[in-house]
């Protein structure tokens, strides 16, 4: 299972910090990734991160804004956002992948049930 939290509403410029917990896999064997869904658009990559923290890899999108870190001993991976824009308005989710690069979501064998973020302008 994968759970997210820390959505919310934020004024444009403010930050947010997504978590997700990880129950009944071998955390630090997968890759996690953080994807996004705005209304009537199709699910887009946002950043993973590598199991052992050796690698991360972002959108362009948001490169420089968020950043993706982890805590195997947590079972925790996390979405730091910052300067964030109103088209960053989306549901986000995270996911877990074996397989590398995990930069599409046919990569990905779980994935949590999203949270909310909403950025007004």
């Amino acid at each position: 299972h994968l759970i997210e939290s820390g959505g919310g509403l934020v004024q444009a410029g403010g930050s947010l910090r997504l978590s997700c917990a990880a129950s009944g896999l071998t955390f630090y064997t997968y890759y996690m990734g953080w994807f996004r869904q705005a209304p009537g658009k199709e699910r887009a990559f946002v950043a993973y991160i590598g199991g052992g923290e050796e690698s991360t890899y972002y959108a362009d999108s948001v490169k420089g804004r968020f950043t993706i870190s982890r805590d195997n001993a947590k079972n925790t991976v996390y979405l730091q956002m910052n300067s964030l824009k109103p088209e960053d308005t989306a549901v986000y989710y995270c996911a877990a992948a074996h397989r590398a690069p995990p930069l599409t979501s046919d990569y990905y064998s779980y994935w949590g049930q999203g949270t909310q973020v909403t950025v007004s302008s």
